[in-house]
């Protein structure tokens, strides 16, 4: 989660910024537009910390699974596809589901699926199996990207829906092992 604290950029502002009626400060404008322009975002605690996904545990070296089947991997990172598994999750029919390992340690399952059902869907079995949203008066419930996070001690779940594609992406990440992606990025943008 990205937080935003508000810095003086200089000890004695312009004279433009010294009006008392209306102050202007650069650093609220770009608060404000960041705030506005980046969507909403709800974390809660989560309530029911799965420790892993579909009765995997994080760091279960997926290699020596017979159930899995490597689509992608390098020296550090791997990729897995469930064998026998169509991409279902909470009850609805995904694009994908990606298990990734770092090191050869379960630390990933990556999600993807299409279309508001789905997303409603998986929205609601989210919230009724690891926590409700709070909803505060005046949040707006909508937008074209929406962003929820449910964080547990051993797993952070964060969901990103796209409405005008109407394209959505559940992370699930073990919160100790995820970390270590970050030391096998290799700079590009891809």
């Amino acid at each position: 989660m990205l937080a935003l604290v508000p810095i003086r950029l200089s000890a004695d502002p312009p004279a433009q910024m010294k009006d008392s009626i209306q102050p202007v400060s650069l650093t609220w404008s770009l608060v404000l537009i960041l705030v506005i322009g980046g969507g909403p975002v709800w974390a809660v605690p989560m309530t029911n910390d799965p420790k892993g996904f579909h009765d995997i545990p994080w760091g279960t070296a997926l290699s020596s699974r017979q159930d899995m089947e490597s689509i992608q991997a390098d020296p550090h990172v791997a990729e897995y596809l469930r064998k026998t598994e169509p991409p279902s999750f909470a009850g609805a029919q995904m694009t994908s589901i990606v298990y990734v390992s770092v090191n050869d340690q379960f630390a990933r399952v990556v999600i993807r699926y299409q279309g508001e059902r789905a997303h409603r869907q998986v929205l609601g079995f989210l919230e009724s199996r690891f926590g409700p949203l709070e909803h505060l008066p005046g949040q707006m419930a909508r937008g074209l990207t929406q962003q929820y996070n449910w964080r547990g001690t051993d797993t952070e779940i964060n969901l990103t829906y796209q409405a005008s594609p109407e394209r959505g992406y559940i992370f699930m990440d073990s919160r100790t092992l995820a970390p270590r992606f970050n030391d096998y990025i290799n700079g590009s943008a891809e």
